[in-house]
This record gives structure tokens, sequence and C-alpha cells, in this order.
């Protein structure tokens, strides 16, 4: 069975935006994948060291102020929708399988631990950008803040300076 090919990348980034729109009209904020992420990451930390989370300040405060942990945040539910939306959509359009795509210039080896490391690099930046791309820079731009106008030019300006000195990974 041939593939589907994509949905049309404006008629695409259209509805993205509107989902965005309801999302920020219904809940009075964006979407955010990194919240919900982070929201599992303290929850675990205070299950499995709630001593160290009641004399971490950042630690304490999120657990008072979050009560119930994940199941509790709807950004949590976000993650997984999003990730039984793509299961779906694989399906449907046909481009179910596991295959691991790089250059053919590097070996799998290689392909893995820079993605790992980029991934570790992304992860971590959020974090200190207070949140991804979606958050930080979607999120951002559709309510006009200067600081997400800034952030997207900043994660694009930053991919095309880098695109240059990691272009051998994928050419």
């Amino acid at each position: 069975m041939k593939a589907k090919p994509y949905m049309n990348p404006y008629l695409a980034g259209f509805l993205l935006g509107l989902v965005l729109l309801t999302t920020i009209y219904i809940t009075g904020r964006g979407l955010g994948a990194s919240g919900g992420v982070k929201s599992v990451v303290l929850t675990l930390i205070s299950d499995v060291a709630p001593t160290h989370t009641a004399n971490t300040p950042y630690l304490a405060n999120y657990a008072e102020t979050h009560p119930g942990g994940p199941l509790k945040d709807w950004l949590f539910f976000e993650i997984v929708g999003v990730l039984i939306g793509a299961f779906l959509s694989g399906v449907i359009s046909n481009r179910m399988g596991l295959k691991l795509e790089r250059g053919p210039r590097i070996t799998n080896r290689t392909r893995i631990v820079a993605a790992i490391i980029g991934g570790f690099l992304f992860g971590l930046g959020s974090q200190l950008g207070r949140g991804c791309t979606s958050g930080a820079a979607l999120s951002g731009m559709g309510v006009m803040s200067l600081g997400g106008i800034i952030t997207m030019l900043a994660i694009f300006g930053t991919g095309y300076f880098f695109a240059y000195f990691f272009r051998k990974l994928w050419l």
C-alpha cells in the first residue's frame, strides 16, 4: 500500500494556529510539551527522594502548588494525545515503521549519539528558556509577545547557523 501524501504545510500551519487560539481561549495559556514532561520528572523526584524534595525550595514549591502530580496537569494529557495522534496518523497514512534516518557518511551509532545529545541540549534549553518551542515560541507569538518572537528568531537563527557545522550528519 502506497503512503499517502503529507498535508499541505500552509493548511497544517493554519490548523495549528486555530488549535493554539482555541487552547489560549479555553485554558488561558498556550501549548507546550516541556511543562508536561517537567511535571512527570518532578513528581518522580518527589516520589523517589521526598527528603530531597522537602529540602529543595524549587521542588518543595512545585510539590505544594501541584498536588496530585502529572495526572492533574492537562499538559501531561496533551503529550499523551500527541503521541497517540502521531501513532494513529502513521497508521492511517501507511507511514508506520521503525527506521533510523541518517546521512550516508555517518554510522548508526553516531546518529543515535547525536540525537541523544541534541535532545538533551534541547531539553536543557527549554528549561533555561522557560519553555519549549511550542510554549515559548508558538504560544508566545500567538499572543504577540516580544519574547516569543525573539525566541522563534533565536531558534531558527541558531538552527541555520549550526546546520552548516553539522550538515555532514545528513548529507
